[in-house]
C-alpha cells in the first residue's frame, strides 16, 4: 500500500460497500484498508488500521456517522473523513462539518465521483456536493476571504486561547499570531474578540466543541 491512499469504507449495506470498493479498487493510487458495517466497528477499525481517508455513511445503526466521526477524530485527528449521505438539508451538512468531516457528498448523486472526492480530502481540501453547496452557507467554498491559517487561528480564538498559547501550539511567534488576529478582524469588519467569537460561531466558521 506504499504511496497509496488507504481508505476505510463504512456503510451498513454490504452491496453499497461492495460497489464503492469496486469503484475505488480500480484506481491505482487508492487501496481499501478495510470495511465496517456500523459506527462502533468503524471506530475500532480506524484505531487498528489508521487509514488516511474514511468514507463514512451518515446513517448507521448504533452510533451514527456523525458520532463515529467525532470519536474517530478524537483518537486520530489526522484522519480525513468523507461523509456520504442521502440528506440534502443544510443542518445535516453543518453537523457533518462541525463533527470534523472534510467532505459531504450525496450517495444518490448521478455524477458521484468517489475517487476524486477521496483524493481531494486526502490532500486536505473540503469537498461539498454541488447540490448542497448551492443552498448551504458553508465552510470550504465560502470562508469569508480568510486563509486556512487564519481559520485555524480563529478556531483557537473561539476556544479561548491567548495569542501566546496559540503561538506555542502552532509554533509561531506571538507577533505573527497578533498580525493574523488583526487581519481576521479586518477581513470580517469586527473590532472586539467577543464580537469575533459570536460571528464565527453564527456563520459556521469554526467547530463548536
Amino acid at each position: 500500500m506504499a504511496n497509496k491512499i488507504s481508505v476505510l469504507l463504512v456503510d451498513d449495506h454490504s452491496l453499497v460497500r461492495r460497489g464503492f470498493r469496486r469503484i475505488l479498487e480500480d484506481e491505482p493510487d487508492i487501496a481499501i484498508a478495510g470495511e465496517a458495517s456500523d459506527g462502533e466497528e468503524a471506530v475500532k477499525l480506524a484505531r487498528e488500521l489508521k487509514p488516511e481517508v474514511i468514507v463514512m455513511d451518515c446513517a448507521l445503526p448504533g452510533i451514527n456517522g456523525l458520532q463515529a466521526t467525532r470519536k474517530i477524530l478524537a483518537l486520530l485527528p489526522s484522519v480525513k473523513i468523507l461523509m456520504l449521505s442521502m440528506h440534502t438539508e443544510e443542518t445535516w451538512v453543518h453537523q457533518a462539518l462541525e463533527a470534523g468531516a472534510k467532505g459531504y457528498i450525496l450517495k444518490n448523486a448521478m455524477d458521484l465521483d468517489l475517487a476524486s472526492a477521496v483524493r481531494k480530502v486526502a490532500a486536505g481540501e473540503t469537498v461539498l456536493d454541488p447540490q448542497v453547496a448551492k443552498t448551504a452557507n458553508l465552510k470550504g467554498e465560502r470562508d469569508y476571504g480568510l486563509t486556512e491559517r487564519e481559520l485555524e487561528i480563529l478556531q483557537y480564538i473561539v476556544d479561548g486561547k491567548s495569542n501566546k498559547e496559540i503561538a506555542s501550539d502552532l509554533n509561531l511567534s506571538t507577533n505573527t499570531v497578533a498580525v493574523h488576529r488583526a487581519n481576521i478582524m479586518d477581513a470580517l469588519g469586527l473590532h472586539k474578540t467577543a464580537e469575533l467569537v459570536v460571528y464565527a460561531i453564527r456563520n459556521g466558521l469554526v467547530n463548536i466543541p
